[in-house]
């Protein structure tokens, strides 16, 4: 079997990778373990200093690895740039920072000293998407690393040539061999690799059915695991929202990565107060993004990553608009070449719709109309997934208002929600479990090894 990569903007494939067979992957786990019995013992400031050598490597390349991403997955050139330079940026941070993250802590009890270490588990296998196939990696990787747990990553069979670059990344940097190892493998065999003794943990980044399908065999082999999965995130307009600040972004925060982002907003839940002039203008700017070439500068909306995923979006707002939503633009898939769908606009969704109930991975928006903020909340709670979401006022109680209220990981204000090296990313209920980055981020993957000194 071959991981084949398709361009998703010409449907032409750009490369082919075989699967890594049993013997490769037995000689993989077990170089993975005996780098863990070295690295672990290895000083911070030699991670630190191998760290901060691979982050320069990405900086001296950010234009070669972003061709390669929007080749592989179709992001657009420029969103694929600003990636990179992210994944550079979160190399340095916590070359910087891990070690006072990770740094013994002293509790007063009746000892003569005691307190918490937090020591390293082991090698984790890391199942990650085709999204953002740089950064989902390193997001997972680099405080892991730094924390002294080796990476063995299954990464998307869609981007292939993604996981053999970040391999190569590390190892040029002079990481020792071991400490970050890319399988070609099916998802048929994540199941041998997760019982394998050598892997000390899993972690998940994707859809609903694999965070259950990881987390079940995990459990079965008593292996913790971190679960960061779909999300259907509210995008609340309060009464105060100032519209011209908030407009924009709303069509900046649903076409991010051609909308195939688990943070990106996808529920526009609006306040009847200024709902018309919201879904007018909103509407009005999702029409006018330029769609095309995404190596082309002028391009906001690029293709979808793959046939399934234009078949999947396509059949989900045709269903909608035959149940009685309405498309305030765009609506259906795009003619010719590639793997294109419309920045588009639905209104009076009903709520037996798949616009109301599924996940739309992709540049299709939803507005809700509700009448004031506590029935914004209530709705906007009112689905399986708790990732993120955001509001959009200028007055300071109903921003509290809402972040008290909503049911999620993360809550931003008159801002997108993004992933900060400095805060904690996860979220609730079947978005997952379990947080990456900031200093939980970090402790995630470590032993919290209580001491006490008589």
């Amino acid at each position: 079997m071959t991981f084949t990569a398709i361009n998703p903007t010409t449907g032409v494939v750009v490369g082919e990778y075989q699967t890594h067979d049993d013997a490769y992957v037995d000689a993989a786990l077990a170089t993975a373990h005996e780098a863990f019995i070295q690295w672990k013992k290895t000083p911070f400031a030699e991670r630190s200093e191998l760290m901060n050598r691979v982050a320069e490597l990405l900086e001296g390349e950010i234009p070669v690895a972003a061709a390669l991403m929007t080749s592989e997955m179709g992001k657009t050139f420029a969103a694929a740039k600003g990636e990179a330079a992210k994944c550079a940026l979160t190399m340095r941070y916590y070359a910087e920072h891990a070690e006072g993250m990770l740094a013994t802590e002293y509790v007063q009890t009746k000892a003569s000293k005691s307190g918490i270490r937090h020591e390293p588990l082991g090698p984790l296998l890391a199942v990650m998407p085709w999204n953002f196939p740089l950064w989902q990696v390193i997001r997972v990787a680099v405080p892991n690393l730094m924390a002294g747990n080796p990476i063995v990553l299954k990464h998307s069979s869609s981007v292939p040539g993604c996981a053999h670059y970040v391999e190569q990344l590390f190892a040029r940097a002079g990481f020792p061999r071991g400490l970050f190892t890319n399988l070609y493998l099916e998802s048929s065999r994540i199941e041998m690799v997760i019982a394998d003794p050598r892997i000390a943990a899993v972690t998940v980044t994707g859809g609903e059915t694999a965070g259950r399908s990881v987390a079940s065999i995990a459990g079965k082999h008593l292996k913790k695991c971190v679960l960061e999965l779909g999300g259907s995130d509210p995008f609340i307009v309060g009464k105060s929202a100032d519209l011209d600040h908030t407009v924009p972004l709303a069509v900046t925060a649903r076409l991010q990565n051609n909308g195939q982002a688990c943070i990106c907003a996808k529920r526009f839940i609006v306040v009847r107060d200024v709902a018309d002039e919201f879904i007018a203008r909103f509407s009005a700017a999702m029409a006018a993004a330029p769609v095309g070439d995404p190596m082309d500068a002028s391009t906001v909306l690029g293709p979808l990553a793959n046939e399934a995923q234009l078949t999947t979006l396509s059949k989900q707002v045709a269903e909608s608009i035959a149940q009685g939503a309405v498309a305030t633009t765009g609506g259906t898939r795009a003619e010719g070449a590639g793997f294109f769908f419309p920045a588009t606009v639905l209104v009076d969704v009903p709520d037996t719709a798949p616009a109301s109930n599924e996940e739309l991975f992709g540049p299709v928006a939803v507005v809700h109309v509700v009448d004031d903020l506590d029935e914004a909340i209530r709705y906007a709670n009112d689905t399986p997934w708790g990732l993120s979401g955001s509001v959009w006022a200028t007055d300071p109680e109903e921003i509290d208002q809402v972040i008290a209220g909503l049911d999620v990981g993360i809550v931003f204000a008159n801002a997108m929600v993004a992933s900060m090296n400095e805060l904690p990313f996860g979220g609730v209920k079947a978005s997952g479990y379990g947080r990456e980055l900031g200093v939980a981020g970090v402790r995630e993957f470590t032993n919290t090894k209580s001491f006490y000194i008589a």
